[in-house]
């Protein structure tokens, strides 16, 4: 019996995506129970035996041209429909709700965690040129960021890095997926030369209005390379009158 048949037969009747290593868990198991040599003899399979025969099987499924793929998101495998057959499953199974869209602020500052983590705030900052508190309490709270270890510099701020959730969010295998995004890449990160007197967490600044109507982009688009915003004019003095001189 071939292995990628088996790894179908699991996958087709699997409640979950499953990654190589429960895949190899669940052979192991098997050979563990049964008496079967054919089933023993997938005890001690390797990863990398397992991973080429979902590749064959995911290449078998895509040349038959079927309506549903073998596809592997955030390093677990899980067949799929495809795209153009989404109105009649909608109305078999109905529509998720879609989690709210992120805004631009929001995108250009993942785009710039994914291509840079880890970073600190400040770094990020740097190359966005605006503040970024409120967006990241955003994506940290939509588990697209999450804190994954401290810099080695003075105060030891927090460093952030994309979660397994961003890659289901955008149906990516690994980050080694993104687009190619050399020149987001290449921006030069000073390091603090001052002592920091308080950690970016302890003290955040207001959080940044999130804007829902903006449409979504792939991590990798122009959009981490857009230019920053404008501060806001200060306010002007009111004109002197005689109800309201004007003071020194």
């Amino acid at each position: 019996m071939e292995l990628k048949f088996i790894l179908e037969s699991l996958l087709f009747s699997a409640q979950k995506p499953l990654s190589p290593r429960e895949l190899r868990d669940l052979l192991n198991a098997a050979a563990e129970q049964s008496e079967d040599t054919a089933v023993k003899a997938f005890k001690k399979l390797k990863e990398e035996e397992l991973v080429a025969a979902l590749e064959q099987l995911a290449h078998d499924h895509e040349a038959a041209k079927r309506s549903y793929r073998l596809t592997c998101i955030a390093g677990s495998w899980l067949f799929a429909s495809t795209p153009e057959f989404s109105p009649w499953i909608k109305v078999l199974v109905g529509e998720k709700a879609r989690p709210t869209r992120l805004s631009q602020p929001a995108l250009e500052t993942l785009a710039i965690v994914a291509y840079r983590q880890p970073l600190t705030r400040a770094e990020i900052e740097q190359i966005r040129g605006v503040a970024v508190d409120g967006v990241m309490q955003t994506l940290v709270e939509r588990s697209l960021v999450e804190q994954v270890g401290r810099a080695d510099a003075p105060g030891r701020p927090g460093t952030y890095g994309t979660t397994q959730q961003f890659l289901e969010y955008f149906g990516l295998r690994s980050l080694e997926d993104l687009p190619d995004a050399d020149e987001l890449r290449r921006i030069p990160l000073k390091k603090p030369e001052t002592l920091v007197t308080a950690d970016a967490e302890a003290n955040p600044a207001p959080k940044e209005e999130v804007s829902l109507e903006t449409a979504e982009a792939a991590p990798g688009t122009p959009a981490a390379a857009a230019a920053p915003e404008s501060p806001a004019a200060p306010p002007t003095a009111p004109a002197a009158s005689p109800e309201n001189p004007a003071t020194n």
